[in-house]
């Protein structure tokens, strides 16, 4: 059943009604987006689009490398890796950075750094694993970026696998959205580990940094970052009555802040946010366009795809419907034919565009009839 009927206007747009400015979601961020893991829609965006420092969130495209080296078999959990000079002095205890604390010369297994990335944020395991995949990190930096070119994620440029700061190293919050994704659709045997509390390696414990796992009921994932450049940032994930809602956001001022944020994005994205779905894929919108020259005076249309809009519960009352097209139409109109556009608007929504189609064909009038239409066109001026 639809939401909503459609409102008809020819010739031009117009808009049914002002869109009045909404106070929906409010953060300090820089940049955030959420995003419904079922759909893939995006509910909400600050800057979504804008590529930006992730810092250590980046090191999810690292483990997503890792991931598919290991279902393509070319890695095994099992495979004990160098760890080189590169690795313990830019990622390791002599770097003073995160760290998995893994020594010089010494071998560890995959699976263990596999844990040291997600849980621990160690930079010497990204290192160690870059190194193994694509035999330099700088190499492997390229290879994260092609792949994530391969999966739409167009905003994202790697300079290294640890997101240490570098100009070249972005990539936006849609598109960080878009790739934690991937990790829970695609690899669910994997992201149970962004889930684990803590882990010890090398007499060492250490706690996952997530704010939300055990403050949250329902958050399993997924990452933090922090640099000077880029603030404190999350990419983090919760599932609640059968909803899974990813947030992202960055430029928080400190971890407090960013604690503070996460679980207020996370509540927000799962209770004040919902998709409304308007229509499906051959729904006759409740408009009948005006046909020239044709044996039906109107043709009714028809949307091509689903329509749907995700939107914070404040911005609904003000959603908007509009058919647009270049009328009257002028037959013969075959069924199918793209004819118009659906034009979907909310506050805070970016404006969405979908295709109308005639639902039946309309044969062009006979040649008297062609004649009396002429007539009348003119006469009406």
């Amino acid at each position: 059943m639809r939401a909503f009927s459609a409102l008809a206007f020819f010739f031009s747009l117009v808009i049914t009604a002002p869109l009045q400015a909404q106070n929906t979601y409010q953060t300090e961020a820089s940049h955030a987006a959420i995003l419904d893991v079922e759909t893939g829609e995006i509910l909400y965006a600050l800057n979504g689009d804008e590529a930006m420092p992730p810092a250590s969130m980046s090191k999810m495209m690292t483990v997503l490398m890792v991931v598919e080296a290991l279902e393509a078999g070319s890695l095994s959990l099992d495979d004990e890796l160098p760890v080189s000079e590169h690795a313990w002095r830019t990622g390791g205890a002599a770097s003073g950075s995160s760290t998995m604390f893994l020594e010089v010369n010494s071998r560890a297994r995959v699976e263990d750094l596999l844990r040291g990335v997600i849980i621990q944020s160690g930079n010497d395991a990204c290192i160690v694993l870059a190194e193994a995949i694509g035999g330099t990190e700088a190499a492997f930096a390229d290879m994260m970026t092609d792949r994530a070119h391969e999966l739409g994620l167009t905003s994202a440029s790697f300079a290294n696998a640890t997101g240490w700061p570098d100009p070249d190293h972005r990539i936006s919050a849609i598109d960080l959205a878009r790739l934690a994704r991937i990790l829970i659709e695609d690899h669910p045997e994997y992201y149970g580990i962004w889930a684990e509390r803590e882990f010890t390696y090398n007499g060492i414990r250490q706690y996952n940094r997530n704010p939300l796992l055990g403050v949250f009921s329902g958050a399993d994932g997924l990452k933090t970052g922090h640099t000077e450049e880029s603030g404190y940032g999350l990419v983090g994930s919760a599932e609640r009555d059968g909803e899974r809602r990813i947030i992202v956001f960055n430029g928080m001022g400190s971890n407090a802040a960013r604690a503070t944020e996460a679980e207020r994005m996370m509540r927000a994205a799962l209770s004040d946010y919902s998709l409304y779905h308007l229509f499906a894929a051959g729904d006759d919108v409740d408009h009948r366009a005006e046909v020239f020259m044709g044996d039906s005076d109107t043709v009714s249309l028809r949307v091509a795809d689903d329509v749907t809009a995700g939107l914070h519960r404040r911005a609904r009352r003000d959603l908007t419907v509009t058919v647009s097209y270049d009328g009257p139409l002028v037959a013969p109109i075959q069924e199918g034919d793209v004819v118009g556009t659906l034009i979907v608007e909310a506050p805070d929504y970016e404006a969405r565009e979908y295709d109308l189609l005639a639902a039946e064909s309309v044969s062009e009038k006979g040649l008297m009839g062609r004649i009396g239409a002429a007539i009348a066109h003119m006469l009406r001026g």
